[in-house]
């Protein structure tokens, strides 16, 4: 661990979920000055924002900051969504790190070795380095159908969903095939008709095989395999089991059908060409990096996505990236795994800052 350089300028890191959380912890012992600008009002990230229902899907024990103290109470329950928030902050409160909450980044450009961060709140904040930790809440992804804007039912995001009620009674369709789409689906199945939509068939993993949580193994090996080995080897999606799900689909309080092809005013077009009238669709199809203040840099691809290798910018020396889905592994984004993603991208970083300070004098 370096002292931290308190006349230097900062690595400004965007976003303050768990990644932005461990990338000021990487650079403070990095000897660097980190300042984290959060968008929103906590310095939780997104976790305030996602619906009242959600669990995390690995047991308190597997989900605890490297470092920082573990969750209260039974290991082996899973923390709830406040609980994730809660702790995220506490974690946050024990840095040393100044936070900048209700400041969103709108842009970054660079003269020479400094980076400028432009915000919403009118600053320009010189920078010795930038670590995109923005995460992809904001970002999320909405296919388009024929017919959908003239559908005549409520369209919704999984990122708009907070709890069943103002679904009660209705007919929903939910789309997707991941854990958030099949835990709202169960969850919306108790007070209305539901039928899950995907492409593809549902594939469902018990999550406690033989009474021990399915992370006992992951964590001691799955954590540590390259991205590159889930993307030829697990191609579909797959979906938890916290409990239930199967009972649901077995006892028909929901059904899984093939994706619809089109709206038809209040009606859904099915494949095989039937037509019913729906209340409500809810587009549970993911999220996609959320990064438009690094558009003008250039350092997009030309669907929005980072280029890099790792986390580290392909692009531009001193920009990183932290908190992206199998960004090195498959525990890459969440709070066990970002640590060792932070240690490895800041790193770099931080040798780029020292020689920016150096040839700047």
């Amino acid at each position: 661990m370096f002292p931290v350089t308190h006349n230097s300028k900062p690595i400004v890191i965007i976003g303050c979920g768990q990644s932005g959380s461990a990338a000021a912890r990487a650079v403070l012992d990095a000897g660097l000055r980190p300042l984290v600008l959060e968008a929103g009002p906590r310095p939780a990230g997104s976790w305030p924002a996602y619906y009242d229902s959600l669990r995390v899907f690995s047991p308190a024990r597997f989900s605890r900051i490297p470092g920082f103290r573990p969750f209260e109470g039974d290991p082996d329950r899973y923390p709830a969504r406040d609980e994730i928030a809660a702790y995220l902050e506490a974690f946050a409160a024990g840095l040393n790190a100044e936070i900048r909450t209700h400041t969103p980044a709108v842009d970054v450009t660079v003269d020479g070795d400094v980076y400028t961060v432009h915000t919403a709140t009118g600053e320009a904040i010189e920078a010795a380095g930038v670590v995109a930790a923005s995460g992809s809440f904001a970002n999320p992804v909405r296919p388009r159908f024929p017919g959908q804007d003239e559908f005549t039912g409520r369209l919704v995001h999984a990122a708009d969903y907070r709890e069943p009620g103002p679904f009660a009674g209705k007919r929903v369709v939910v789309v997707g095939a991941g854990n958030s789409a099949v835990q709202i689906a169960c969850e919306l199945a108790h007070h209305a008709t539901v039928t899950l939509a995907s492409r593809a068939p549902l594939t469902l993993v018990e999550q406690r095989p033989g009474g021990k949580d399915l992370h006992h193994a992951l964590a001691a090996g799955f954590d540590h395999l390259p991205a590159e080995w889930f993307a030829r080897f697990l191609p579909g999606r797959l979906a938890i089991d916290t409990g239930g799900y199967q009972d649901a689909f077995d006892q028909g309080l929901l059904d899984r059908q093939p994706l619809f092809t089109a709206f038809e005013g209040d009606e859904l077009v099915w494949g095989d060409g039937s037509r019913e009238p729906v209340d409500a669709v809810i587009f549970a199809t993911g999220y996609r990096p959320h990064l438009p203040y690094l558009a003008s840099l250039g350092a997009l691809d030309g669907h929005g996505a980072p280029r890099h290798l790792g986390g580290i910018s392909t692009t531009h020396p001193g920009l990183v990236y932290l908190g992206l889905e199998f960004q090195r592994s498959f525990a890459s984004n969440t709070l066990r795994g970002v640590a060792a993603d932070a240690a490895h991208v800041i790193e770099p970083l931080a040798a780029y800052a020292r020689g920016a300070h150096i040839a700047l004098g």
